[in-house]
């Protein structure tokens, strides 16, 4: 479970990013992506785990200082051009203000993206992948230097899509 953190931003509605730290037996070692992680059996439910992940990896008390919008749809997780059996559950939430992050040592940075410059196309572009001896040009969005591509660009979309639909 991953959480989509919204808050208002200089220009705009802006997203939480993550950069993973590397890991050599992470399939998305050093990719953008959202905070979360595994289901652990002391978590609730999925929910319980996007909230829990959030402030391990970088010390946000969702449950405290957000506002739950809702959950995306469910995606399959992807890994080298495979399915690997685990489903990504995502929820939006909404802060009303900006606290200090603190990462940990799953996480290498944090940044807010601009989600309204994202939705407008802004920096949109491909990322090269080589999958079975074929090379691929997959959408990315470059946000300040850092691709954000895959599993993490494909709930952006949909984070997109349903923000647009709102209006």
């Amino acid at each position: 479970a991953v959480a989509a953190v919204l808050r208002s931003g200089p220009t705009g509605a802006e997203v939480l990013l993550i950069r993973r730290a590397e890991h050599e037996h992470d399939p998305w070692s050093g990719h953008m992506a959202f905070p979360g992680g595994r289901f652990d059996p002391s978590d609730a439910d999925l929910l319980s785990t996007a909230v829990r992940e959030t402030r391990e990896e970088v010390g946000l008390d969702l449950a405290r200082e957000a506002r739950l919008l809702g959950p995306l749809d469910l995606l399959p997780a992807v890994a080298r051009g495979r399915r690997v059996g685990l489903t990504i559950a995502p929820f939006v939430f909404e802060l009303a203000e900006a606290p200090e992050l603190r990462q940990n040592h799953e996480v290498e940075e944090v940044l807010w993206a601009p989600l309204t410059a994202l939705a407008r196309g802004e920096s949109r572009g491909t990322v090269s992948y080589v999958h079975e001896g074929q090379k691929l040009e997959l959408p990315a969005w470059n946000v300040d230097g850092r691709l954000v591509w895959g599993l993490t660009y494909r709930m952006l979309v949909s984070l997109i899509e349903r923000v647009t639909a709102l209006r």
